[in-house]
């Protein structure tokens, strides 16, 4: 047994859906790309992510659960699905910390109380995950070294 306080919006047990943007938002990544950027966030973070769902059947997607309303601070690439505060409802399901919650899961754990994914660091992951270097770099070609110059001569 767990010693860790569980959030308000985290069930006992089953699933629930909760409306975004009032206890967290999400950011939703599909299949073996969720999959990388979690990898990534729990190397990074030493095994701590913190609150991720998965989806285990259908589109196999990944819920990363940030501080609400801090989904608005980035422009997130396509792929990367942004639930938060919206002029439509959005629901993200969320399961018991144990039990049968077919067919969703937490990936590292059910969280502690005011626990979240780091925004910042997840935000830096999704945009090396799905957006080309090239454009990540404004479009600007990176100089290259032409051995005139740089360093790079031979004496004299």
């Amino acid at each position: 047994m767990t010693s860790k306080k569980l959030p308000e919006w985290v069930p006992a047990a089953g699933l629930q859906l909760h409306l975004t943007g009032i206890h967290f938002d999400a950011i939703r990544l599909r299949g073996v790309r969720g999959e990388a950027v979690l990898h990534h966030l729990g190397t990074l973070t030493e095994g701590e992510p913190g609150p991720v769902v998965r989806e285990i059947a259908g589109g196999r997607w990944m819920y990363f659960l940030i501080p609400p309303g801090s989904s608005k601070e980035y422009d997130w690439p396509p792929g990367a699905r942004c639930f938060g505060p919206a002029a439509r409802d959005q629901y993200v399901g969320i399961p018991a910390p144990d039990g049968n919650t077919y067919p969703l899961s937490w990936r590292y754990g059910a969280p502690r109380q005011g626990e979240f994914v780091d925004v910042e660091l997840l935000y830096g992951l999704v945009m090396a995950q799905l957006v080309p270097e090239e454009v990540r770099d404004g479009g600007r070609e990176q100089p290259q070294q032409t051995g005139l110059g740089s360093g790079a001569s031979s004496g004299g």
